[in-house]
């Protein structure tokens, strides 16, 4: 429902009025946002969450640290996997165990599966909407029907390789702690090698595509966070950094990040301690791991007209196709360079201890800690997501728009809100699961 409210004449004269949209379409979970402007000035911008918690922290104490993965893997159902690889290497690290060779490879195939299926579910079906005036990407299909069957064909193949890889496309139940129940066999994976040529193609077409699309002249200034890898551009392995300076280790990472209650959310905002709003997600990968992205895919952005660094969050759409183009392109080199390994899991042996891991979720850095007993008991949980990392620079570039566009009319300005938040493909379910909320009401 959007609704304008005025107030007769003492409204008029002091141009005031509020934009409020009760539920936000095409985005993962339920969510609404509110813009209140006075005096020609912008006064509050709010993401509103009101999704009830799910308590996730909850239910994995006292469980087997085994179950993580399984358990995690229910908080979404379109980035499963991101929760099962966090989880599983926070366990290993406080088990003192590397997962490496074949294995690894095979995590980072699952998790290019999971990028380009969520990427593409995006840039297709939630955001493209918003640039071409369509409610909808069914209204969509009718007038780009070739457009939306190349976008549904990408999704099926990111599907696919999470089938192949994980045993199931949603929440898949072959990873494991140490590894997996089971490894593909080199033909499960070579059969995928010419859909995946194709979708190379497809995805360089994509990024061709949304370079089209009309975006409005609006830039901000970020802190980027994302992971950083010396050899790749990462997914599940590196170091904590920042374009301001923070370069630390997962198992620092609530030594310079913390989260706080806030009225109108259901979720955690995160912040940098003594310091405020960042960004976690494609354009912080992007901007902070231009360098590692292989050739094709800085070319094609460039092509696309997107420098090394790119601060505009509406052509967030172009960096979601260029890290769908590094997905089939790194997921292709894992295939034809896979060796079956001899056993599909080590073992890890659970002992008294915390681990910490961040992995690059679709949508950003996911933060997950835990502590066990010697016996492997889950005694201690704490899980982070992206997309309550990401609130209060939504909330940002809400005011930061409105404020810059205020001559819009209500429906335009209340359009290209909705649109600001969708730049973010928040997955509103995944930031509603803490444990503990503290109220203080006067």
């Amino acid at each position: 429902m959007l609704t304008l409210n005025h107030s007769g004449r003492r409204a008029r004269r002091m141009k005031s009025k509020i934009i409020k949209v009760d539920y936000l379409a095409r985005v993962e979970g339920e969510g609404g946002l509110y813009v209140r402007i006075k005096d020609n000035k912008v006064i509050e911008a709010k993401l509103k969450i009101f999704e009830p918690p799910r308590f996730f922290e909850g239910f994995l104490r006292g469980r087997k640290f085994t179950e993580a993965p399984d358990i995690t893997a229910r908080i979404c159902g379109i980035c499963p996997v991101a929760y099962q690889m966090s989880s599983s290497h926070a366990m290993e690290t406080a088990c003192g165990v590397t997962v490496g060779g074949q294995l690894r490879q095979l995590r980072r195939l699952l998790y290019c599966g999971e990028w380009i299926e969520s990427h593409i579910l995006h840039v297709y079906m939630l955001h493209a909407p918003d640039f071409l005036g369509y409610q909808d990407a069914i209204r969509l299909a009718r007038d780009y029907p070739d457009v939306v069957n190349r976008g549904l064909k990408l999704k099926k193949l990111g599907n696919d390789i999470v089938t192949v890889v994980g045993g199931r496309e949603i929440h898949p139940i072959n990873p494991r702690i140490g590894g997996f129940y089971k490894v593909p066999k080199k033909e499960e994976l070579d059969a995928l090698i010419e859909r995946i040529k194709w979708a190379i193609d497809a995805s360089l077409e994509t990024i061709r595509w949304t370079a089209t699309l009309p975006f409005p002249d609006f830039e901000q200034d970020y802190e980027y966070v994302s992971l950083c890898h010396p050899d790749e551009y990462p997914m599940n392995e590196g170091r904590v950094v920042s374009s301001k300076g923070i370069d630390i280790e997962a198992k620092d990472f609530l030594d310079y990040f913390e989260e706080e209650h806030v009225e109108h959310s259901t979720s955690l905002h995160a912040k940098v301690k003594k310091r405020g709003r960042y960004l976690v997600g494609p354009m912080a990968r992007y901007n902070l791991n231009f360098d590692k992205l292989p050739a094709i895919a800085r070319e094609a952005a460039k092509d696309a007209g997107l420098g090394k660094t790119c601060n505009n969050q509406f052509k967030s759409i172009i960096v979601r196709s260029v890290e769908t183009l590094f997905a089939c392109h790194e997921a292709l080199q894992i295939i034809e360079n896979y060796e079956m390994p001899d056993k599909p899991s080590i073992e890890v042996k659970p002992r008294s201890a915390t681990g910490h891991w961040c992995t690059e979720a679709p949508r950003g850095l996911l933060y997950h800690h835990y502590s066990i007993d010697d016996d492997g008991i889950i005694t201690d949980a704490r899980i982070i997501p992206p997309t309550s990392q990401n609130q209060k620079a939504v909330e940002n570039d809400l005011f930061g728009f409105v404020s810059k566009n205020l001559h819009q009319s209500h429906d335009e300005l209340t359009w290209h809100c909705e649109q600001v938040v969708r730049n973010y493909d928040p997955c509103i379910s995944c930031s509603c699961h803490f444990l503990k909320l503290n109220i203080d009401r006067e």
